[in-house]
């Protein structure tokens, strides 16, 4: 088991102090407390950072003990008057899964509320074998992992290649399996593991794995460039998961450099990632990176990013190769934009993934790029009812669930 401490994202959405919004104001405190570590936090630390009044705080923690969500940490050493008490995520009262479908591969983890794995399980799969396979496949491994599991299991992150809705969970034409066109993967999957099940882009879910998780540093705006069976990227701009207005952005593989090269399974021709994968099959990293840099100085152009994070299981296993070529021809911007390999290693599409589930539970909406009309779930007010795709966590905390379905 692979222990890592809890990331520092930067600071929350303000709390308010209203009843109704007591869940969100929950969700809030619980991040902090997420994002504090063994240490914990005070409760005056706790309003200072949300702007609640101390008193809302001390209601707020009481019920977070109560649900086995928070404990008591010991003491600060006093400044004058009594020292205060030091409260603590309690990580092992509810777990999360995470799940990875790529094209050849199927990886399944199980991570604690501090984002620790817990349990991992990978195993080949072929995403062209039909639905009935890949479900079953799935549904056995979530069953592995998830009997190391202790108190509540909160749900199921699902990441895969796209295009797809996130919305609604329903894929699209999946990049070379056409057959997937119109599967409604997250109520297929609700329905098999009795659990909420969130659907995204192997890419988003990895930028919201790295945002979430601090690995991307201080950078408000980077770019997660995937190169593994394809090439795509996740965006964060402005600190959120940018996804588009149809879950479009970041199809970075599809951009075309050349007119007249060979065909794409998009559709097109002289496609980055038929371009990049040839590269690949004839050994040649040099020209596979080079190409890579030149999407990458492409996007620095459009998009202004701060920093470009690289990954995918191609791109790993000869990282620095890989890392330098794109520092190549991103020096030629003038922009001075770092590259840097995803800390997360191979983990950093399935740590996304089980990040969908937890993005809600911690009061990260905004960082997972879920606000926004037509989103399903936004709004954290108590009693919103179960028509805005509200669902119940630990203890009967209620918090909003974009993207999920209940079976």
């Amino acid at each position: 088991m692979n222990r890592t401490s809890p990331a520092t994202p930067a600071t929350p959405t303000p709390g308010a102090n209203l009843t109704a919004l007591r869940d969100h104001n929950s969700a809030l405190v619980l991040g902090l407390l997420r994002d504090a570590g063994p240490d914990g936090a005070s409760r005056a630390e706790l309003a200072a950072r949300t702007g609640l009044t101390p008193q809302a705080v001390s209601k707020i923690t009481a019920r977070l003990r109560a649900a086995g969500l928070a404990a008591e940490a010991g003491r600060r050493a006093s400044t004058g008057g009594k020292p205060p008490t030091v409260l603590r995520l309690v990580p092992d009262a509810a777990h999360a899964v995470g799940v990875h479908l790529d094209r050849d591969a199927l990886t399944v983890t199980l991570v604690d509320l501090s984002g620790a794995e817990t349990a991992t399980r990978t195993s080949p799969l072929d995403l062209g074998a039909g639905a009935e396979t890949v479900l079953d496949a799935v549904t056995a491994e979530v069953a592995q992992v998830r009997a190391a599991a202790g108190g509540a299991l909160l749900g199921a992150g699902v990441a895969l290649p796209g295009p797809l809705d996130h919305r609604t969970g329903v894929l699209h034409r999946v990049t070379g399996f056409p057959q997937w066109d119109g599967f409604p993967l997250r109520d297929a999957l609700a329905g098999r593991l009795g659990l909420p099940v969130t659907v995204d882009k192997d890419t988003n879910a990895a930028a919201l794995g790295l945002v979430l998780r601090g690995r991307a540093g201080p950078a408000g705006s980077f770019a997660y460039l995937h190169l593994g069976t394809g090439l795509g990227a996740g965006l964060v701009l402005g600190g959120a998961v940018h996804r588009g207005a149809r879950t479009g952005a970041g199809e970075f593989g599809h951009q075309v450099l050349r007119l007249d090269g060979p065909p794409c399974p998009c559709g097109n021709r002289g496609c980055i990632e038929v371009l990049c994968l040839d590269a690949v099959a004839r050994g040649d990293v040099a020209e596979a990176a080079r190409l890579l840099g030149t999407g990458a100085a492409n996007l620095v152009r459009l998009l202004d990013i701060d920093l470009v994070l690289l990954g995918g299981g191609t791109l790993l296993r000869d990282a620095a190769a890989y890392a330098a070529g794109v520092r190549d021809v991103l020096g030629d911007t003038g922009g001075g934009v770092p590259v840097a390999v995803t800390p997360a290693g191979d983990r950093t599409v399935v740590e996304g993934a089980a990040e969908l589930v937890l993005a809600s539970l911690f009061g990260r909406e905004s960082r997972a790029g879920w606000d926004g009309a037509g989103v399903q779930g936004v709004g954290g007010a108590e009693g919103a009812g179960e028509d805005r795709g509200n669902r119940a966590g630990p203890a009967g905390l209620t918090h909003p669930s974009p993207g999920t379905s209940r079976p």
